[in-house]
């Protein structure tokens, strides 16, 4: 079996302190299923992204994961696959996934990031 195995792949800003923080809080929950995440830092990993599927931009703007099979999802799509992950926030996965609430979710989200990017001066 290789190292990434049965392993989901996280996408993350490594230049971003909350998004930082935030990869801690999960691995915190997580616990021993912590094994199950390995997380990427894109900062500075343009080519290596193009290479994953992955636009540089999107990347920043929006969460991606890859997961066991390869397959890339971003977004939400990206948050409940990770959350799933997480014995503590499975039902928050079940609940952001709500037809109701995704759509203000993403909203929401969206608006943090780009005020977060325009704030550091990236976007």
């Amino acid at each position: 079996m290789s190292e990434n195995e049965g392993k989901i792949t996280v996408y993350y800003d490594g230049a971003c302190p909350r998004c930082v923080r935030e990869r801690r809080r999960y691995e915190w929950l997580a616990g021993k299923s912590r094994e199950k995440v390995r997380w990427f830092d894109i900062t500075g990993h343009e080519e290596k992204l193009r290479d994953a599927g992955i636009d540089p931009h999107k990347a920043l703007t929006e969460l991606h994961v890859r997961d066991e099979t390869g397959r890339i999802v971003s977004e939400l799509d990206a948050y409940i696959l990770l959350l799933k992950r997480i014995p503590l926030l499975r039902p928050l996965a079940w609940l952001i996934g709500l037809p109701v609430i995704r759509p203000l979710l993403a909203r929401l989200y969206h608006g943090m990031v780009t005020r977060r990017l325009r704030a550091s001066g990236r976007l």
